[in-house]
């Protein structure tokens, strides 16, 4: 469901993220595929760098269908952003990636904690986190990082995954499939 991140992948990538039902809820809503090939070269070398985790989110044949990154990670803290193309929309895709990607970041990497920022305005990424267990409003509990998000014209509402939370969220998710 996830792989690492890969140029040859940027053309469907691009013509996914430019439907504009995605395209203005992207961290990098590039104008060109050059743009965004640019981009996706940056983020591997972040990766290596250990600035940032970006992955690319596959449908069950192994296709692109979007993509998911850790950004601006400090003291053992990072933002999540994730899009997935229109297609795709309402089938369980952002759900079981953020899964697999928090249990790698969890578990493979030294993060505790991981921030969402979500426009006000984005009403289906609000929903999809909401329904997440392990994800909770963090508006007041990190009041500076919420301040610190809200700083221009664009609203947004800050959540928080924290690594114990997740992990006994889906402790509690394993033993109830293995029951």
């Amino acid at each position: 469901m996830l792989k690492q991140r890969e140029l040859h992948e940027c053309h469907v990538l691009y013509n996914l993220m430019t439907d504009p039902a995605v395209f203005p809820y992207v961290r990098y809503p590039c104008q060109s595929y050059e743009e965004y090939l640019f981009i996706t070269k940056q983020l591997i070398v972040e990766e290596e760098q250990g600035t940032c985790i970006s992955r690319t989110i596959l449908d069950e044949i192994g296709h692109p269908i979007g993509t998911i990154d850790l950004y601006h990670i400090h003291h053992q803290t990072g933002f999540l952003a994730t899009w997935i193309g229109a297609p795709y929309f309402g089938k369980g895709y952002n759900q079981r990636a953020k899964e697999a990607f928090l249990a790698e970041l969890f578990l493979g990497h030294d993060i505790e904690t991981i921030f969402l920022k979500i426009r006000t305005q984005n009403i289906r990424s609000k929903k999809a986190v909401e329904k997440l267990p392990y994800v909770t409003l963090a508006n007041e509990r990190y009041e500076q990082v919420y301040q610190s998000i809200n700083h221009s014209q664009q609203r947004y509402n800050l959540y928080c995954v924290e690594r114990s939370d997740f992990l006994e969220s889906i402790g509690g998710i394993q033993h109830e499939v293995a029951t």
